[in-house]
């Protein structure tokens, strides 16, 4: 990767746009650093460190626990984009839109654009409800001064504009820089955190290892730091060889006469990855089974007084990321939504269909039904091999934090998987525009 980057940095072009992605990200991080006005951000830095509030400042790079203009990170546009998408399966005119072509795609990164700022506008509000009721954040003294309503629409707009402000960031990666906009500022706000998570670590290595063992005790402490290491690794490893795996399955095409010139007669192949659906499963997980937590975190947390009131108290401690409940069902839900989201995406019928007309087939299969029935056995397979792996890297910080006491690292399996995904996805584009010019280059 890092030679890549050394080759594309040579090439004047690529150079401009690697310069113009890291002045975008340079903004964001200035934005994370600006905090909203009339919050009491000391309060709103010590709630996060909580499990709910420490994961949604992990997406915004800090900026949540900072009260920072781009609080919301690019959540609203991740939500906004998935809600689109599937609604783009379910409503026939936007089916129609996305089969448009690139007439149809503007319209429907427009729509994903107009609700992209209505979710923020959502997620403002109940930031700000958040902040007001159950921390108890707002300055007094900006609320005498100002009045309480104007205070109140200052943070929800500023919230808002936040988001929407990410989202043209974004787009502006994709028009002049390198790789997926979103995907990069994402990237940038986790690796934000790796700071404070090297901290973290030196602050149990030396202050409660080394300094206890020479009293007499903290061996546990000394010992454990270079196995988070050593799995942090290997967890690393772990998502580059599902990243790259693939499924081939191969194709003959049959020799075809037209005019006075033979096509086809070539094998080739359908390659299927393993984990097609990447990172979205987890997300999608992740903000079900966060549901109840963000209920709560909103209303307040529940008292246990009579009937519904144990049964509130009930959700309010199963659904705790500590708890096992909780792992098993987030374990749960990115098994089904790794099968969901490749059911929407991967058609074998159409597959089956496009085989047919170019005149392929799978070897020892029929065309038509017996082709796929067996696309739909192989998908069924490495859809569930896939959504295997996604779910063990996903709740592994969870069982590792309960076996070893050891929680609020900033960089989880979710995290690291996000950041490999990006940089691997980014060093693939940047060597296939190195690519374009080589041959561009060689024609001239």
């Amino acid at each position: 990767m890092f030679q890549t980057l050394r080759n594309a940095w040579k090439i004047p072009d690529l150079r401009r746009k690697i310069l113009f992605t890291l002045f975008i990200i340079l903004i964001f991080r200035i934005g994370s650093a600006i905090s909203v006005p009339f919050v009491d951000v000391d309060k709103i830095t010590e709630a996060a460190k909580g499990e709910f509030l420490g994961y949604l400042s992990m997406l915004s790079g800090g900026g949540f626990s900072d009260a920072s203009i781009f609080a919301l990170s690019i959540t609203p546009y991740i939500n906004a984009s998935i809600i689109i998408q599937l609604l783009t399966v379910a409503i026939p005119p936007l089916e129609r839109l996305a089969k448009e072509g690139e007439t149809g795609r503007k319209k429907l990164a427009q729509i994903t654009r107009y609700t992209t700022v209505v979710l923020g506008l959502m997620l403002g509000i109940a930031y700000f409800l958040m902040i007001k009721n159950n921390y108890n954040a707002l300055v007094s003294e900006a609320q005498r001064g100002f009045g309480f309503w104007f205070a109140a629409a200052v943070i929800v707009l500023v919230f808002t504009a936040g988001s929407a402000m990410m989202m043209w960031l974004g787009e502006q990666i994709n028009e002049r820089g390198i790789g997926n906009g979103i995907s990069i500022l994402l990237f940038a706000g986790i690796i934000s955190r790796l700071p404070s998570a090297a901290i973290y670590l030196w602050s149990i290595f030396y202050d409660a290892g080394i300094t206890q063992l020479n009293a007499g005790g903290g061996l546990k402490n000394v010992i454990i730091v270079p196995v988070i290491l050593v799995i942090f690794f290997v967890i690393i490893a772990f998502i580059v060889l599902i990243t790259d795996a693939e499924r081939r399955i191969p194709v003959q095409y049959a020799k075809r006469v037209v005019g006075r010139k033979m096509y086809g007669g070539q094998n080739t192949y359908i390659p299927i990855k393993v984990n097609m659906s990447g990172v979205m499963p987890i997300i999608l997980a992740v903000s079900m089974v966060s549901v109840p937590s963000v209920i709560f975190n909103f209303a307040g947390a529940p008292k246990g007084k009579g009937f519904f009131g144990q049964i509130a108290l009930f959700i309010y401690t199963v659904f705790k990321p500590s708890h096992p409940v909780y792992a098993v069902l987030y374990f749960l839900l990115i098994i089904g939504f790794a099968f969901f989201y490749v059911k929407i995406q991967y058609n074998p019928l159409e597959i089956s269909n496009n085989l047919r007309k170019n005149s392929g087939a799978i070897p020892g299969y029929r065309p038509g039904k017996p082709t796929v029935d067996f696309i739909n056995r192989v998908l069924n397979k490495i859809t569930l091999t896939g959504a295997l792996c996604l779910g063990v890297i996903a709740t592994f910080p969870i069982i590792f934090s309960a076996v070893s006491g050891i929680g609020g690292l900033a960089l989880g399996g979710t995290s690291i998987m996000i950041v490999v995904g990006v940089a691997l996805e980014t060093s693939q584009q940047v060597e296939s525009q190195m690519m374009m010019r080589h041959y561009k280059g060689f024609l001239e």
